[in-house]
């Protein structure tokens, strides 16, 4: 009797000039794996979900791909690589817009468009540097201390803010509510300094020793900087306000796995705990943090207005008096649209014969709170 044929699942990751499927077959046998008129056959003996058996899909791919595919067994799945003709980003997969029900992201390899594009740009660049330390004779010498400096530098800020995060989460234990009055005088120091330490990461962008863009960057360090130097520390009454704690936590919670990602990265570590976390927890305090920078701004019109700090008055013969709030106002508006601009840089909804997220688990996040922190 023959053995009935049937599905495998089959997981997929893209590049831009590469697509990834993984197939769930262990023990595979005498595969046959082929591309024509830019149709994927796929047909082999192997243990998948129901039992030994035949095996065989086939997938006719959105764009023009190259037709001689590789692929590698292994004891338990079948790995094949597949070129494309142009390097571009696809919107999906297939051709026919509804995702074949045996087909799923493989998120163990996904990355989204902007990821992907600094992969591309990172492995160019390392690339161009290896022919450039070779030429110079010094192959290792200047990736080695690169690496030690970005170490160092992302161990620095993780301490910093570790620190807060430690620090006031214990007096939040200890004395309640009544930490969030003194947050500013207990942290502000530290905060001071890590903040204004992270112009490196800007300066990095610029002069090409990391791949990051700068513009994101440079908008995150002036924003944050703004909160603290103009918004906290200029103004003595709002240094006694419950929003100093919810913003300066929210900036810890998403630094304290940022940059032991970093660091892991430096030394060719990779953990996917960490990874989970640091792609994920910044989802909901992201917007957490916008909400809470947002809420001290309106605090801290009040104040701008009766003490008349920052504002002034145009010359003659216009003689009107600016209001610092009316900035103020402006910059409310500011922060929505730019860390909307981020939010959906860093976060950019991918296509798979439609628009869905990269990991299920975002979902838990989709909707963020609108409450106001009151002080």
């Amino acid at each position: 009797m023959e053995n009935q044929v049937l599905t495998p699942h089959v997981y997929w990751a893209q590049r831009h000039r590469e697509l990834y499927l993984r197939v769930e077959l262990s023990d595979v046998q005498n595969p046959v794996i082929s591309i024509t008129e830019n149709v994927l056959h796929f047909k082999a003996q192997g243990h998948g979900a129901k039992g030994d058996n035949v095996y065989e899909f086939h997938l006719e791919f959105l764009d023009l791909v190259k037709p001689e595919p590789i692929y590698k067994l292994t004891q338990r799945q079948v790995n094949i690589t597949v070129q494309k003709k142009v390097s571009q980003w696809w919107e999906r997969l297939t051709k026919q817009e509804k995702r074949p029900l045996f087909l799923a992201p493989d998120f163990d390899r996904w990355l989204d468009e902007s990821d992907a594009e600094m992969e591309l740009r990172a492995k160019e660049e390392e690339r161009l540097n290896k022919l450039r330390l070779e030429s110079q004779g010094s192959p290792e010498t200047l990736i080695s201390l690169k690496k030690g400096y970005l170490f160092m530098y992302n161990l620095v800020q993780f301490l910093g803010f570790s620190w807060m995060f430690v620090n006031m989460t214990v007096r939040f234990f200890i004395l309640g509510k009544e930490s969030f009055y003194d947050t500013f005088h207990t942290m502000a120091d530290v905060m001071y300094f890590s903040q204004m330490l992270a112009v490196v990461e800007t300066i990095n962008a610029v002069i090409g020793v990391t791949s990051s863009p700068v513009i994101p960057s440079l908008v995150q360090f002036l924003g944050r900087n703004f909160i603290l130097f103009i918004i906290f520390g200029n103004v003595e009454e709002m240094q006694n306000k419950a929003v100093v704690f919810f913003v300066f936590y929210l900036w810890s919670t998403i630094e304290i796995f940022r940059y032991p990602f970093y660091i892991l990265y430096c030394i060719d570590m990779d953990w996917k705990v960490l990874t989970w976390l640091r792609y994920t927890v910044w989802i909901p305090t992201y917007p957490l943090g916008c909400l809470a920078e947002v809420v001290a701004v309106i605090q801290s019109i009040p104040i701008f207005n009766e003490t008349g700090r920052f504002s002034f008055t145009l010359p003659y013969p216009v003689k009107i008096k600016v209001r610092f709030s009316f900035f103020l106002q402006i910059y409310i508006i500011v922060i929505f649209l730019g860390k909307y601009w981020l939010y959906n840089r860093l976060f950019p909804v991918t296509s798979l014969g439609g628009r869905v997220k990269c990991l299920n688990i975002l979902k838990v996040f989709r909707v963020i709170s609108k409450g106001v922190v009151q002080s």
